[in-house]
């Protein structure tokens, strides 16, 4: 059963993980959704990631988990980027993706 997560960007600049080859690239709403949509439906950037650790076999492949059919979309709201995710996936594996993604740049709102 799908979640949805009411996710706020609450300065889209400052939404950067700590590694620019796992962070958001984006710059708007949509790029924003469309990055964040990437990382829940594909393993591309758990496989970033994981390339980077110190023993990659090592990785609990459940950290990789992902959901083809998870949905994220985008609104500029004034200053602010607001988000909803849509996804089977655990929270955790969400926060995950999100602090690689945004680092603390992020915030959630709500959840139903």
């Amino acid at each position: 059963m799908a979640v949805r997560y009411f996710i706020s960007l609450p300065d889209p600049a400052k939404a950067r993980g700590s590694d620019s080859a796992l962070s958001f690239s984006a710059h708007g709403a949509e790029g924003f959704a469309e990055q964040l949509q990437d990382a829940l439906r594909t393993p591309t950037l758990f496989e970033r990631w994981r390339g980077q650790q110190a023993d990659p076999d090592e990785v609990d492949p459940a950290l990789g988990a992902t959901d083809p059919g998870a949905s994220v979309t985008g609104q500029q709201d004034d200053l602010h980027v607001d988000l909803v995710v849509s996804t089977s996936l655990p929270s955790e594996i969400l926060k995950q993706r999100l602090r690689w993604l945004a680092g603390s740049g992020w915030q959630l709102r709500d959840v139903r």
